[in-house]
């Protein structure tokens, strides 16, 4: 259980006095949010559910202050995001305890989450002061055109349970150095993460004599997230989970000709070749199977093996699976902690059965662990399983640690197979021949938007854009120039002759 200090130190009430979201913006709801963790089922506290009423003024406090905000020096909003991941770094240990006890993943993963916010505010504050645009040569004399980039309003963050803090964080830190100002529906299955990151915010604007509603919060379920999904007043929504909430989310700020970025689900797979080695193989794939209980978008569920290697990487990882320790997150000699619920579980056994179905065969069975220290009924076994590429439940995504093996014979089908899917987040190869990986990273090779060779499918460097290709909905967040997406360009041309030439050599005499 997390310790009570944790939660008072996070602007949170212990769960024996009732857990406070601490805003004033979601005070008075009648309906409530229970958070029990995966961990141990253990209640940690209930969160107000936004109405309608309190929606509509979140959004007006949101449009007041992007009027403020906007017009502060991009250096000075840095400032702003600089003194946020200091005050995160005296904050690590008591949100990524909560991290991981509210959403169930390791302790190491908890805090390295809170790592990853303190890693994009210091991106952020360098981003600050580099928001460029280009100079262009005008074909007009005396003419002098360039493009600068503005900010583009009300930017609205629709989060995940699996990363319950860094991923908004990735949106937030860019968006409010580009000038925006961030309205957070966070996951109903982690929103205690969500407020303690609020209220750890607001301790800065607060300091600053900035007003809150440069950043907001609103909390209960898809409800709420259509709110935001139809609001003309929100100029941007950034959405991450499934595929099937990516394709409604999508078409409904389509339809308002609003912006999104989508980052959906994936189906990542790494390509083991005859020159690999093999002990970065069982790291790469041990870990990317089964870290965060196979619960992230980057999660390795493939494993495409050539055949002349086939038999020795999975009697390998039949011997190491039974070595995993499943148990309590938060005890760092455990590998594997729980599935965020039951829902989860039972998504799994069925797909479990389906495999079954379809003749898959079990090299590590799986199952749902119970007894002392498995009372909530969310822990279960990761399991391996050899399996056609075009099996149904292959080519749909399992949030779950279930390992497909799959053999091949030449790098060409090796490559296809790793295509042949409806998502294109992550994927590896792990080969030491370089025509291997580089026909693997060329335009012929990986369709996906993350393509790695000699390491695993999971987890991404914040310096880098984050996102994928075909389902995976082609959006990109965090490094690299993914802030161009939080703003909106504009094109200048200054005149500064006596005459006002027209483009094309166009005459207009009168």
């Amino acid at each position: 259980m997390i310790q009570k200090a944790f939660l008072e130190k996070l602007g949170l009430q212990s769960q024996n006095e009732g857990t406070s979201t601490g805003l004033k913006s979601l005070s008075g709801s009648t309906q409530k949010i229970d958070s029990h963790s995966p961990v141990d089922g253990a209640f940690i506290g209930s969160v107000s559910v936004t109405t309608r009423e309190q929606y509509d003024q979140v959004i007006q406090t949101a449009e007041a202050a992007f009027k403020e905000w906007r017009n502060m020096p991009a250096p000075k909003r840095g400032e702003i995001v600089r003194q946020y991941g200091d005050i995160l770094r005296q904050y690590k240990e008591p949100l990524g305890n909560l991290v991981s006890y509210e959403m169930g993943k390791s302790l190491q993963e908890g805090l390295g989450e809170v790592q990853e916010m303190i890693d994009i505010c210091d991106f952020a504050v360098g981003l600050s002061r580099q928001l460029y645009g280009l100079t262009i040569q005008s074909e007009r004399p005396a003419h002098r055109m360039y493009e600068q980039w503005h900010p583009l309003g009300i930017v609205g963050i629709i989060s995940a349970f699996n990363f319950p803090v860094a991923v908004w964080s990735w949106n937030a830190c860019l968006a409010w150095v580009c000038g925006d100002v961030c309205v957070w529906k966070a996951s109903e299955k982690t929103p205690l993460c969500a407020i303690a990151c609020q209220n750890l915010f607001q301790q800065v604007l607060k300091a600053n004599d900035l007003p809150e509603g440069i950043s907001n919060i609103v909390t209960g379920d898809y409800k709420i997230g259509e709110h935001l999904t139809s609001d003309t007043r929100v100029a941007l929504i950034s959405a991450t989970g499934s595929t099937r909430m990516g394709r409604i989310v999508g078409q409904a700020v389509a339809a308002r000709f609003g912006r999104s970025i989508l980052e959906l689900g994936g189906n990542n797979a790494i390509i083991i070749t005859p020159s690999a080695d093999m002990k970065i193989v069982l790291t790469g794939a041990v870990f990317g199977a089964v870290g965060t209980a196979g619960q992230r978008c980057t999660s390795t569920r493939r494993l495409i093996i050539h055949e002349s290697v086939y038999d020795q990487v999975k009697s390998t990882l039949a011997k190491a699976y039974p070595q995993l320790r499943i148990g309590d997150p938060l005890d760092a000699n455990n590998h594997v902690g729980p599935l965020i619920d039951t829902q989860a579980v039972d998504n799994y056994l069925n797909a479990i059965e389906q495999i079954k179905k379809a003749n898959g065969k079990f090299v590590v069975e799986g199952g749902v662990l119970s007894g002392p220290g498995y009372e909530s009924g969310c822990y279960v076994k990761p399991c391996i399983a050899e399996v056609e590429n075009h099996f149904d439940i292959v080519q749909h995504e399992t949030f779950a640690p279930i390992l497909y093996l799959i053999k091949y014979k030449n790098i060409e089908e090796a490559i296809a197979l790793q295509n042949d899917v409806p998502q294109g987040l992550s994927s590896a190869i792990m080969t030491t021949n370089l025509r291997e990986a580089e026909n693997f990273l060329s335009a012929a090779g990986s369709d996906c938007g993350i393509a790695n060779v000699n390491i695993g499918t999971s987890g991404a460097e914040i310096g880098g854009a984050f996102g994928g290709e075909k389902e995976t909905g082609g959006g990109r967040e965090s490094g690299s120039d993914a802030w161009k997406a939080y703003m909106r360009r504009q094109t200048n041309t200054i005149n500064y002759s006596e005459t006002i030439p027209l483009a094309q050599g166009i005459k207009f005499d009168f």
